[in-house]
C-alpha cells in the first residue's frame, strides 16, 4: 500500500475499519455475538408476513410490496450504521471529554467521528435489507433497466445520508444537553418500522413527518413505486438523493454550530 493511499481519506478509513474488525475478531465468540442481531433482522419482518398471510392484501398492498418499502429502509439504515456508526457514539465523547482529542488531530472532525466505530454485526442488517429488497423486487416484477437500477442505487445512497443526518442531529444536540432525546430513535429505529405500513393508511401528520421532516418515504416508497409501476410520481423517486443530501447538509451545519460552541469539559 503506497504512502499516498495511506494518507488519503479512503486509505485512512480502510485502516480504521481493518483495525476495528481485527480487534473484534480477536474474541473467540465473535460469531456467537453476531447471532442476536442476526436473529432480530431475520424475524423482524415476520409480523408483516404473518398479518398479510392471515388477512390478505390491503387493496393493492401485498406482502411483497410493503416489504420492499421496508427492505429499502432497512438497507439504508444498515449502511448508515456501518459507515457512520461513530456518530451514534458522539454524545459519549462530549460527556467524557474524548472529543478534545479529535480537535487536536489533523483530520476532518466528521471523518474522525464516523471512523471511531465499526461493528461487524451491522453487516447483518445490510445483508438482510439487500436480500429482502431483491426478493421483493423480483416478486413485484420490476423491469431490470439501467434507469431503474440507477434510481434505486441513488435512493439507497440518499437514505444512507438521511439516517446519518439524523444521527448527526443527535450528535449536535449533545453539545447543548448531556441527554439524548428518544425523539431521535423515532426517526431511526422507528422509521423503518413505520415502513411496514402503507403510507396512504398512515395519519396525515405522521406521513408528512416521514416525507418532509425526515424524508424516509422519498427514498423508500417513491423509488419503489417508480420502478415497480405502482402509479406514483417518478420525479419524486429521483428527488430522493438531492432531498436527503440537503437534509444531511442541514444536519452538518447544525453540528458545526455545536462544534463552535464547544467549551471542552472539566471537573
Amino acid at each position: 500500500m503506497s504512502d499516498a493511499f495511506r494518507q488519503s481519506p479512503l486509505g485512512l478509513w480502510t485502516r480504521y475499519v481493518r483495525v476495528h474488525a481485527l480487534s473484534q475478531l480477536q474474541y473467540k465468540g465473535w460469531l456467537i455475538a453476531m447471532l442476536p442481531s442476526l436473529v432480530y433482522v431475520v424475524t423482524d419482518p415476520l409480523d408483516a408476513v404473518l398479518m398479510f398471510d392471515r388477512f390478505g392484501a390491503l387493496g393493492d398492498w401485498t406482502a411483497s410490496r410493503i416489504l420492499l418499502v421496508y427492505g429499502l429502509a432497512l438497507l439504508s439504515f444498515g449502511l448508515s450504521e456501518l459507515f457512520a456508526r461513530g456518530i451514534d457514539y458522539f454524545p459519549m465523547l462530549v460527556r467524557t471529554g474524548e472529543f478534545d482529542r479529535l480537535l487536536l488531530r489533523p483530520r476532518a472532525l466528521l471523518f474522525q467521528t464516523c471512523a471511531l466505530r465499526f461493528h461487524l454485526s451491522r453487516l447483518n442488517r445490510v445483508t438482510a435489507g439487500l436480500l429482502l429488497t431483491l426478493v421483493c423486487l423480483r416478486a413485484q416484477g420490476m423491469a431490470v433497466t439501467a434507469a431503474n437500477v440507477l434510481l434505486l442505487l441513488l435512493a439507497v445512497v440518499g437514505g444512507t445520508l438521511a439516517y446519518a443526518g439524523i444521527m448527526l442531529v443527535a450528535a449536535a444536540a449533545s453539545f447543548f444537553t448531556i441527554g439524548q432525546s428518544e425523539l431521535v430513535n423515532l426517526f431511526t429505529n422507528g422509521s423503518y418500522q413505520v415502513a411496514k405500513a402503507p403510507p396512504q393508511l398512515l395519519p396525515g401528520l405522521l406521513r408528512r413527518a416521514f416525507t418532509f421532516l425526515m424524508p424516509m418515504f422519498l427514498f423508500t416508497y417513491y423509488p419503489a413505486s417508480a420502478v415497480c409501476g405502482w402509479g406514483g410520481s417518478r420525479l419524486m423517486g429521483w428527488l430522493a438523493l438531492p432531498a436527503c443530501g440537503a437534509f444531511f447538509g442541514a444536519a452538518y451545519v447544525f453540528w458545526r454550530v455545536g462544534v463552535r460552541h464547544y467549551k471542552s469539559t472539566g471537573s
